[in-house]
């Protein structure tokens, strides 16, 4: 059985998210039929999708922004009319400060419990008992600061995200949504509505093509109000359109040249300086309607035709003619399609799932793939699973930090019942969620999470799950769960000296069985 436990971990590991503990069977069934074991996922069309309650739209949210922001101003100046300091709103990033002034120790234990209370901001401290805003004064209400709807929000979706990852069989079409949310990036620092928009943005535009066609997805990502807000297109004004003229401000190119370099094409994709100049006058009255309505419900996609570039366009060789947002979808329709996107996708495709450095056969044939169906993601997930390269490559890509924690959370069948843990280790590890430091995402490769120090803080957190559960848990009993006959004698051997269970349920956490993909 060793060379169907050996396929079985493969799919788990370099498909899914490991095997989960408890009585799954993840690993028993995987290895009856790993390839079907992985592409059972693909075949349920709704599988991505991601309903939670209390979850809402991208519009709803940005109402719900909108109004916190008015709530937040409004407190500022009756706390300024009451003589009381002005507080400021907890800031977007905050709960990433905050984490990171806290001990390791109490991150990592509390991710094992999944109980990690929420994040106070440092001006909601109690005060002690009895004292009085001003003595020599009247005693006045304090006036009550509006909830941090921003930061609930935020919290809800990395529940709903981390909760489906630990939870589901496979994992398959979970990663395939991280791998195409990293791909089409935003950053949950940029501001506010990023923060709010950031599970949304992936809920909304990501989740409902994971397994449908590029372009599809392209057109979704880049019309999105998260998008348009990350890269500044609402900011960004046709020079001879009327509001242009207006106001005297002209284009911004940055999610133009973002969708050529980062989204499609790919750097020395074909594409010149005057492309990008000329999607970005294409592209000029994308937005998304503001807290007045204006335009439209306040938080969702508007085509502002005061705001285009009139006039045809030339991009790529091919001339666009001036029909407003048909313009820019047509334009995107073709990019979609361009033979230097397909290369520039199965390239990252097979770099993310197979290899660093990527097999230039099996590339080559998930191009042709993707030219061959149009761009259909479903049948480039097949083709992956079907090539022989992925399954004969050994298991030697580095986990990232979150592939990292959701494994160990389902091989110690913890559900996350609170965020928070997860969100602080995934901070201290350098790949906090939904906020890259760029957008061109986070690092696909095994050198970017290979570094010493990140290793450091990874045997900690294990060292940490392994004092809080290990009295509790036979690690040789995870082994099986999570490798059986594929895990290493060395692995083994290691587990069985280890001096206490603590201690071997750390090891088994940083094994190559549990690090490697």
């Amino acid at each position: 059985m060793a060379r169907d436990s050996q396929a079985a971990l493969v799919a788990l590991n370099r498909f899914g998210f490991g095997a989960r503990g408890g009585a799954s069977g993840d690993l028993i069934n995987a290895a009856s039929d790993p390839r079907g074991f992985v592409k059972a996922e693909l075949a349920r069309p709704f599988g991505a999708l991601l309903e939670a309650p209390g979850l809402q739209s991208t519009p709803q949210l940005g109402q719900a922004a909108f109004a916190y922001q008015d709530q937040v101003k409004q407190a500022r100046e009756a706390a300024a009319k009451a003589g009381a300091p002005a507080e400021s709103p907890p800031q977007a990033p905050a709960d990433q400060k905050l984490r990171r002034n806290l001990s390791l120790n109490t991150v990592a234990t509390e991710i094992a419990a999944g109980q990690m209370a929420e994040a106070k901001p440092a001006d909601s401290a109690m005060k002690p008992d009895g004292m009085q805003p001003n003595a020599a004064a009247p005693a006045a209400a304090k006036p009550a600061q509006p909830l941090n709807v921003i930061q609930k929000t935020f919290r809800a979706e990395a529940l709903a995200r981390l909760q489906r990852a630990t939870l589901v069989e496979c994992g398959f079409t979970e990663r395939l949504v991280v791998f195409w949310s990293n791909h089409f990036c935003i950053s949950a620092n940029k501001g506010e509505l990023a923060r709010m928009w950031a599970g949304a943005f992936e809920r909304e535009a990501i989740r409902p093509h994971v397994l449908g066609r590029f372009a599809d997805m392209l057109k979704a990502v880049e019309q999105h109000p998260a998008m348009l807000f990350f890269l500044d297109n609402q900011q960004s004004l046709g020079p001879d359109s009327r509001a242009g003229q207006n106001r005297k401000r002209g284009l911004n190119e940055n999610l133009a040249r973002e969708i050529m370099e980062l989204h499609t094409l790919g750097v020395g994709g074909g594409y010149t300086q005057e492309d990008v100049t000329s999607l970005a006058r294409i592209i000029t009255g994308w937005t998304f309607a503001g807290r007045q309505g204006q335009l439209g419900a306040p938080g969702s996609f508007v085509f502002n035709a005061n705001a285009h570039q009139p006039g045809p366009q030339l991009l790529l060789g091919k001339t666009y003619e001036a029909i407003g947002l048909a313009q820019g979808e047509a334009a995107l329709g073709d990019i979609a399609r361009h033979l230097s996107t397909a290369n520039f996708i199965a390239t990252k495709f097979v770099r993310h799932f197979v290899a660093d450095d990527p097999p230039p056969a099996l590339v080559a044939r998930l191009r042709d793939v993707f030219v061959r169906t149009d761009g259909d993601l479903k049948a480039l997930a097949t083709a992956i699973v079907d090539s022989d390269e992925a399954w004969k490559a050994p298991l030697t890509k580095m986990r990232s930090p979150y592939d990292f924690v959701i494994a160990s959370g389902r091989l110690l069948a913890r559900v996350p019942e609170d965020p928070g843990g997860y969100l602080g280790n995934l901070n201290l590890l350098g790949q906090p969620l939904w906020t890259p430091a760029g957008p061109n995402g986070f690092p696909d490769t095994s050198a970017a999470w290979a570094a010493p120090e990140g290793m450091k803080l990874r045997l900690d957190i294990a060292s940490q799950m392994g004092a809080r559960l290990g009295p509790n848990i036979d690690p040789l009993d995870l082994l099986e769960f999570a490798a059986a006959d594929a895990a290493s004698t060395e692995t083994r051997k290691t587990i069985e000296r280890a001096e206490s269970r603590q201690q071997a349920l750390a090891l088994l956490l940083m094994s190559p069985e549990l690090q490697r993909r």
